[in-house]
């Protein structure tokens, strides 16, 4: 299975539309996770031409933006959660080990830094923007490659 994460994509003001290299890793994803800040609806409308779509609920998104605060959810028998904040970076692993106990990997967003980390058992990944890369030398986004319920390849891939 292959899975594209990606958070942050703060459209309208950094997404006008969907990125030429974004899309060229939406292309035969099976499915698209966004881990919060689309900040309108239309974005989702347009992930899901690609793929069905799961996404978490960010700080900035609109009122439009329906979507819960995590989600948990098994893609090919790996147990995944999603949140948008996973909090300050001390402490992480644990404190989404403590969050989400029976997880595998958690997918989450917010700071804009690219991160993949194993720790408590648990991988935590986080895809980076592929729009507003504040401090980071490129806009990001994740593709993971899932197999029997393991995670075989997790990748940040510049797309800027």
């Amino acid at each position: 299975m292959r899975v594209v994460a990606l958070s942050d994509t703060h459209a309208p003001r950094y997404w006008k539309s969907c990125p030429p290299r974004v899309a060229e890793q939406l292309r035969g994803a099976d499915v698209i996770l966004h881990a919060g800040d689309v900040c309108v609806a239309s974005v989702l409308g347009e992930l899901a031409e690609y793929a069905p779509v799961q996404v978490v609920k960010g700080n900035n998104d609109g009122p439009d933006v329906v979507a819960p605060e995590t989600l948990e959810l098994t893609l090919d028998g790996l147990r995944v959660a999603m949140i948008h904040d996973s909090g300050q970076a001390k402490g992480r692993p644990a404190r989404m080990r403590r969050r989400f106990p029976e997880a595998d990997l958690v997918v989450f967003g917010h700071s804009h830094i690219p991160l993949d980390e194993s720790a408590e058992g648990l991988r935590i990944f986080n895809p980076g923007s592929p729009t507003d890369r504040r401090r980071q030398p490129h806009g990001t986004v994740g593709v993971l490659t899932i197999e029997r319920g393991v995670l075989v390849e997790a990748r940040i891939v510049p797309v800027t």
